[in-house]
Order: C-alpha cells, then sequence, then structure tokens
C-alpha cells in the first residue's frame, strides 16, 4: 500500500479538499480499517467518509476529487424559436418592462405563454448574449453625484468618542405664520449633547458659512468635524471655508437622514419644547434672542436622558475634571 506522502508525489496537483480526503484513507488504513475511529478523529459523519469511501480508487488518487454535480440530462426549452424572437423584440421596443408585462402583452397577441416561461426565456437570452440591457442615462437630479473637492463619506471606522469629534449640523423649516418660512439651523455634538442654534429667512451657502463663525463663538471646545446633508447651503464656499478651519467635513449618501439621528432628534426637541411654546411676534430680531435664551436652557438647564440626565455643561464639566485626574 502506498503512503499518502508517495501519492501526492505521483500527482503533486491534488487539490486541497482531496488531499484531506486521502488523509482519512491513510489514517483508517493505519487505524486496522476502523470507519468510527477515523469519523470522530476527523470530525466528519459516516455517510460521507462511506461515500467516498466507495467512490476511491488507490491507484487512481483523483478520485477524490469533486465531481460536477451537473445533470446527466438536462431540462431542454419548451419554447420555440419564434417565440423567443417576440419576447426578444417585445423586450427590445420595452427595455425596462419585465416578464409580467411582458407576458400579458404576448397573451394579447394569442401566444398561450405563461409568465414564468417568459422569465426563463428572457435567462436564456440573456445568458446567450443575445438580450443587451440597455445603459442608463441618469437625467433625474437626485440620481445625480456632484464631485465634492474636500467633503467625503464618513469613514466607517471614525468613531466620536471625545467632545467635538463630530457635530452634526442640519436645517429645519419653521413655519410660524401663514407665508413666513424661516430656516433654522442646528448643530449637535454627538459626545456632549450641546447644541448651537441660529435661524435665518434663508438656508445659502453664506448663511451656513455664518453659522460656522456662530459654532465658533458658542461652542465651549473646538470642533474636529462636521457632518451635513447633501444639501446646496453646505456646498462651494461652506466646503472651502471648513478646508480653510481645517475641519474635516462628511456629507451623508442620499435619502439617509438617519446616520444624522442626533440632530434629527434635536430637531423635534427644538421644535416642541420652543417653536411649539414660544408666544412670539416671530420678528427676525426678537426670535433670534429668544432663541438665544433656550439655547442657553437646552444646554445648561435642560436634563438629557442620554447624559444619565445631566445637562450638558454639567457633563463637560465631569469630561474635563475626568481628564484632568488621569
Amino acid at each position: 500500500m502506498l503512503t499518502g506522502s508517495s501519492r501526492l508525489r505521483k500527482i503533486p496537483d491534488l487539490s486541497r479538499e482531496a488531499n484531506k480526503r486521502l488523509k482519512w484513507f491513510d489514517y483508517y488504513q493505519s487505524h486496522n480499517c476502523n470507519a468510527r475511529l477515523t469519523c470522530r478523529y476527523f470530525g466528519i459523519s459516516p455517510q460521507t467518509f462511506y461515500r467516498w469511501k466507495r467512490r476511491y480508487d488507490p491507484r487512481r488518487l483523483e478520485s477524490l476529487e469533486e465531481r460536477s454535480h451537473r445533470p446527466k440530462r438536462l431540462r431542454q426549452p419548451t419554447w420555440s424559436p419564434e417565440m423567443a424572437q417576440k419576447v426578444l423584440r417585445l423586450r427590445g421596443k420595452y427595455p425596462r418592462w419585465g416578464k409580467d408585462k411582458l407576458s400579458e402583452l404576448l397573451r394579447e397577441q394569442g401566444c398561450q405563454v405563461s409568465t414564468s416561461m417568459v422569465g426563463r426565456i428572457l435567462h436564456r437570452l440573456r445568458e446567450r448574449g443575445v438580450l443587451k440591457e440597455p445603459i442608463p442615462n441618469y437625467v433625474s437630479a437626485g440620481k445625480r453625484q456632484r464631485l465634492r473637492p474636500y467633503a467625503q463619506r464618513k469613514p466607517k471606522d471614525y468613531k466620536a468618542k471625545q467632545i467635538g469629534d463630530l457635530v452634526q449640523v442640519d436645517t429645519l423649516d419653521i413655519r410660524p405664520l401663514p407665508g413666513v418660512i424661516l430656516k433654522h439651523f442646528t448643530a449637535h455634538d454627538v459626545v456632549s449633547k450641546w447644541n448651537v442654534l441660529s435661524v435665518h429667512r434663508q438656508a445659502s451657502a453664506a448663511t451656513a458659512t455664518h453659522f460656522l463663525d456662530i459654532l465658533k463663538d458658542r461652542m465651549p471646545f473646538p470642533v474636529k468635524a462636521i457632518q451635513v446633508d447633501g444639501g446646496s447651503e453646505f456646498e462651494f464656499v461652506f466646503e472651502n471655508e471648513c478646508c480653510k478651519r481645517g475641519i474635516r467635513l462628511f456629507v451623508l449618501p442620499p435619502r439617509s437622514p438617519k446616520l444624522n439621528g442626533g440632530v434629527e432628534r434635536a430637531h423635534r426637541t427644538h421644535t416642541e419644547e420652543f417653536y411649539e411654546v414660544t408666544d412670539s411676534s416671530f420678528e427676525l430680531a426678537e426670535l433670534r434672542q429668544e432663541l438665544l435664551e433656550w439655547e442657553t436652557t437646552y444646554n445648561t438647564v435642560r436634563p438629557h436622558q442620554a447624559l444619565g440626565y445631566l445637562t450638558p455643561l454639567e457633563f463637560l464639566k465631569h469630561e474635563r475634571k475626568e481628564v484632568r485626574c488621569h
């Protein structure tokens, strides 16, 4: 009986799986042909072992290789070439229609065809390379992606661990009176929950850039990165200003507000606890003063459940004390 090493020398290109099976039978032969012991040693089922034992030929080690699972008899198409041509012509005329619509059209033309058969015909035409899918021409503004010179997607390994690591910025439409639309800006630090608020008549790139100055004045810590959605107010001028200030700018993928969940939840709080209960004339100068007072209340008086019912100011003091102690 040839040993496993001599067998491998005879067929050096034996696959890895075949080599594993060869070790089964070497072990089996060297342990008095004890199949149960072999199965326990290699962690395989007796059914698997005996199936390969029936196939194994010591003079043909390639018998341990996997065989093709292709059926001996393949199902032949039950449709005629004429039917395939009809499906191909219809699909060429209506390139975005699937098997359901095409089968309805064919039945209207008097063809006895099922929806599943049309699906199989389309699949066969694709396999043969006869059916070419159209190259999409993205004309929708929603699908067109603008190139951003500085902003980028937030890397998966970027985690906000320290205060100021990530500040989410977003805008909210405020409609206090009929025909009056104001733009509310919120900056939300995801670690300390500190918020900076501002309200303007419009959300332009210049307004958003001015909001960076407000952040610098009213955030009691340096901002390392800002995350925004794809709004036009956060492009061009705003992006360039972030670059000049050395603030990383992350832009969200389209239609994913959940990734800015912190500032979205803060919008709800400011709406319910300030705008909906404040008796204001909503003149811009007066509203800004009232909003500043609410910002102070939010950051220094209102307990936050996410902070263990500390205020953001108390959280900041606690974190700075921890840093000094360490």
